[in-house]
């Protein structure tokens, strides 16, 4: 029950980035997937906010679809955020997420371009550069976390 925490933009394509470009690193980060079945997929990026669940998932091919079992809650909406984590928002909503799953115990990875949303050093944050998304050089990198883990 590995746990991978995805955020869009700045990751499935770069940050601000015009519409036309949205999810151009999709492919790439597809192919990760594909290397790393034994790994679920939950998302917290903003556009969780603005459609469901099933809408982000059909964007995705059907092979990897299915291993998106989630999404994290926001957190305005987290009860109980611990003190260690009330600065870094993302981290407490993939916490909040582990531990309504029962996945606490369980390896997890969160992918993302902004590293303030987490607590300095944590080592469950592959950082992405915003400015291009996911490449292929960073998504070797990432297989080879994923597999670590």
């Amino acid at each position: 029950m590995k746990t991978l925490f995805l955020d869009f933009d700045g990751v499935l394509h770069p940050e601000h980035c015009h519409e036309s470009r949205h999810f151009c690193c999709l492919p790439v980060f597809e192919q990760v997937l594909r290397r790393t079945p034994d790994w679920d997929v939950v998302i917290t990026s903003t556009w969780r906010l603005q459609a469901p669940l099933d809408d982000l998932r059909a964007r995705f091919s059907t092979d990897v679809a299915h291993r998106f079992v989630g999404a994290t809650a926001k957190f305005s909406q987290l009860e109980s955020v611990p003190e260690s984590l009330q600065a870094f928002e993302r981290e407490a909503e993939c916490n909040a997420w582990l531990r309504a799953n029962d996945r606490v115990v369980f390896p997890w990875l969160a992918i993302d371009d902004r590293s303030w949303l987490y607590r300095p050093f944590n080592r469950s944050l592959f950082l992405v550069d915003g400015k291009t998304g996911i490449t292929a050089a960073s998504a070797e990198a990432l297989v080879e976390r994923l597999r670590s883990l």
